[in-house]
């Protein structure tokens, strides 16, 4: 058993706090609105009231929204005194902000892993996520046994930053395909072919993305005129294509049908559907 805390607990928080009770850990848990923290304390967390409670934790997850949140967290708890403790973050940074954190965390005599994961709430309940990581070697030895209980890959893929980099380029193709799924679709205008029809065949086709077979009802939903709540919603998924984006001035590379797809996603969640599923640009994109 592990002594673990949890920073943030959002949906992806409270279910990583839920798995790691499951699997016999004690956690503790921290968000700055306290009221979120209800759902991890009713199955069995302990609520931190500071996060001077947080850093008597031997590790410390943080799953925050953006890399503003996971540095004022993080400056908080070395001011807190966070030597000898474990960080792995696993929210979604640029590569660069990550570097920066860890320089920070290890400066302060911590280690640090990044470790942003691929999957929605349902396959971290059931430990089923895919995680990307970077960080030093020993300090990913000492995050395996934890990040293995909720993933069912892990996958050490060099320093600080390279899991974040792993990450948006893991994203960028699901951000991209609500989009393509509109064109697809389009085809198919007064044919007489259902919606169920339709995505049952792309399911099962070699075109056919993961996120049909897991969500398939959903999308079916959606297309049927029904916008459907989204766990990896239109807002987070635009938040992660602009950091592929931005990644890309970086490296020097262009994404022209990305740019593309960041104006629909704009343009849909200006129409009220932020945090609506996935599948709501391809009905937003049909009905133009």
């Amino acid at each position: 058993m592990s002594k673990i805390a949890i920073v943030g607990t959002g949906r992806m928080g409270t279910a990583f706090a839920k798995r790691l009770l499951e699997t016999g850990n004690e956690v503790t848990v921290w968000n700055r609105s306290a009221k979120r923290t209800a759902a991890a304390a009713e199955a069995g967390a302990q609520v931190a009231q500071d996060l001077a409670e947080v850093v008597d934790c031997e590790m410390i997850l943080l799953s925050l929204t953006d890399a503003e949140a996971v540095s004022g967290v993080v400056q908080d708890l070395i001011g807190a005194g966070i030597q000898g403790r474990l960080v792995i973050d696993l929210s979604t940074l640029l590569p660069e902000e990550t570097r920066t954190i860890s320089a920070k965390l290890t400066e302060a005599g911590a280690e640090f892993v990044d470790c942003p994961v691929g999957g929605t709430v349902g396959p971290a309940l059931k430990g089923q996520l895919l995680g990307m990581a970077g960080g030093a070697d020993t300090s990913f030895a000492k995050a395996q046994p934890i990040l293995s209980q909720l993933c069912k890959r892990v996958e050490h893929l060099g320093p600080a930053g390279s899991g974040s980099q792993m990450k948006l380029a893991a994203n960028l193709p699901l951000a991209i395909y609500w989009n393509t799924l509109a064109e697809a679709m389009s085809l198919l205008k007064g044919c007489g072919i259902s919606a169920e029809t339709a995505i049952s065949l792309l399911t099962d086709s070699s075109g056919g993305p993961n996120v049909l077979k897991n969500r398939g009802q959903v999308v079916i939903d959606t297309l049927n005129g029904t916008d459907q709540p989204g766990t990896f919603d239109l807002a987070g998924l635009l938040k992660d294509l602009e950091l592929s984006l931005k990644q890309a001035e970086v490296v020097g590379s262009k994404l022209p049908i990305a740019e593309v797809s960041r104006e629909n996603y704009r343009k849909a969640i200006a129409d009220g559907l932020s945090n609506f599923d996935g599948s709501s640009l391809t009905r937003h994109l049909l009905s133009d």
